[in-house]
């Protein structure tokens, strides 16, 4: 459900007794059929980065799924990306995986998710947001005019980790 308590429209296929980042696992799984896949890491990279020839880094892309499928399936199932997300958010260096998504929505890469990040992001991904969901995101996440940070991302998506 959206802050306005619209819905969204683009329920999981998978079930999993946890559900602490479902709404991370979501992002990423493009296609949504229930893991994630080099194609899927490829489409939602490429949504965001700029230049006619789009995101194409096999090698990095390869690296991601690598470090994640556990099962050696060439995917990565939702339990496994709980298993790296519950793993990186006990280290000091930070979030791995989602501080990339963040990254990668900051458009103008100032550390902060502006109203038109936002809504470019839920454009692409093919959620119906108006602007007064956007903002009531932003709100949700503890932001102001200028948008909302990685913590306030998190807060959104329902991670938070009491940073």
């Amino acid at each position: 459900m959206c802050p306005s308590e619209r819905n969204l429209g683009r329920p999981a296929k998978t079930k999993s007794s946890s559900t602490e980042f479902r709404s991370a696992f979501e992002v990423l799984d493009v296609d949504r059929d229930g893991k994630i896949s080099r194609e899927d890491l490829r489409i939602f990279y490429s949504g965001f980065c700029s230049g006619s020839s789009g995101f194409d880094d096999d090698e990095m892309i390869g690296t991601m799924i690598s470090l994640a499928d556990s099962n050696s399936n060439g995917f990565v199932e939702y339990e496994e990306f709980e298993r790296v997300l519950g793993l990186s958010r006990n280290k000091a260096s930070g979030f791995g995986v989602m501080e990339d998504v963040f990254k990668v929505m900051d458009k103008d890469g100032d550390g902060r998710l502006s109203h038109e990040d936002l809504k470019s992001y839920m454009k692409w991904a093919g959620f119906s947001a108006s602007d007064e969901d956007i903002k009531a995101m932003i709100r949700l996440g503890g932001g102001d005019e200028n948008g909302v940070s990685f913590d306030g991302l998190l807060k959104i998506l329902a991670l938070d980790f009491g940073t």
